[in-house]
């Protein structure tokens, strides 16, 4: 198995410790005045979302991954599990609603999105940045209430609440960050 040197230490760096996948999401050289080179890493478990924090000294090395990242198209919903279809390959992945996490909010069927495998199994999906989302329902708009920057919650067709501006009407198109949850702006059709 591959490993890393101290000398490649760097942030999106993915080791293997302890058996589990970490995404390495700080790395801080520190020389102190005498003794040896130090290298202060954040670790962020890919199957738990813990953190850790690890010190190695210069000339450690960490074993490598086994991480491969796919472009995988959800397929549907059946329950608490979400299917997933690698598009190279064909194959399908199953996934707990625990490991898709938040993600569910913007999945559509037929969407493209990015599937990260540990040892071939699936961990964790991501979908793409920014979603095209169809408002289910929402509140009506208080006439006139357009130029101030009023918000309400608008359920778009997956199911999920967004915070959208007080113009957005029941039917209407947005365009959603999946980062981080907001109302980019409308979409024509």
């Amino acid at each position: 198995m591959a490993s890393y040197n101290t000398s490649q230490f760097k942030k999106g760096l993915k080791v293997q410790l302890d058996g589990d996948p970490y995404l390495m999401i700080e790395c801080n050289f520190v020389k102190p005045g005498k003794g040896q080179a130090l290298y202060k890493c954040k670790l962020r478990n890919l199957l738990r979302g813990t953190v850790l924090d690890r010190t190695y000294k210069s000339g450690d090395s960490i074993e490598a991954a086994d991480i491969e990242e796919i472009s995988a198209q959800y397929l549907y919903r059946q329950g608490d599990t979400f299917v997933f279809m690698d598009n190279t390959t064909y194959e399908q992945y199953e996934l707990s609603a625990a490991q898709v996490d938040e993600a569910w909010k913007y999945l559509k069927e037929a969407m493209v999105c990015n599937m990260m495998l540990f040892n071939g199994q699936p961990i964790s999906v991501s979908p793409p940045n920014h979603v095209v989302l169809r408002v289910e329902y929402c509140e009506p708009g208080a006439r006139g209430n357009t130029a101030t920057n009023v918000t309400k919650p608008c359920k778009v067709e997956t199911g999920a609440e967004i915070l959208c501006p007080a113009f957005v009407e029941i039917g209407d198109l947005i365009r959603v960050d999946t980062r981080t949850g907001e109302y980019i702006e409308r979409v024509k059709e």
